[in-house]
């Protein structure tokens, strides 16, 4: 069984950066499809990006495409999602979650989850 704990989430200005890790524990990282949800306050979980088992394969949500990058590092069992040029309504507790199966945009597809980390985006 994996477990995920998420951390770098702050609050920020907009137009800033800011990078969010994810450590993965009790599993073999490098098996595992990954992927970065977001929450916002009164909404519903939504897809941010996905990632293959390698660097190669990667989705993003269009709202976040081109500013956003996610990556993995499967030596130090670590996901990253680096956030750029942020706005307000980027704001929302970050989820990173792991896929046995395959690297999809819909939360059933994903079998484990972290806490999750707040970012806040002030203008």
């Amino acid at each position: 069984q994996v477990q995920l704990v998420e951390s770098g989430g702050a609050v920020v200005q907009a137009g800033n950066s800011l990078k969010l890790s994810c450590a993965a524990t009790g599993g073999t990282f490098s098996n595992y499809f990954m992927a970065w949800f977001r929450q916002a306050p009164g909404k519903e979980r939504e897809f941010v990006a996905t990632i293959g088992w390698g660097n190669s394969y990667t989705h993003y949500a269009e709202s976040v495409k081109g500013r956003f990058a996610i990556s993995r590092d499967n030596f130090d069992n670590l996901l990253y999602l680096e956030m750029n040029s942020l706005q307000p309504g980027d704001t929302a507790r970050y989820y990173c979650a792991a896929s046995r199966e395959y690297a999809s945009v819909r939360e059933s597809a994903y079998d484990y989850w972290g806490q999750g980390t707040q970012v806040t985006v002030s203008s």
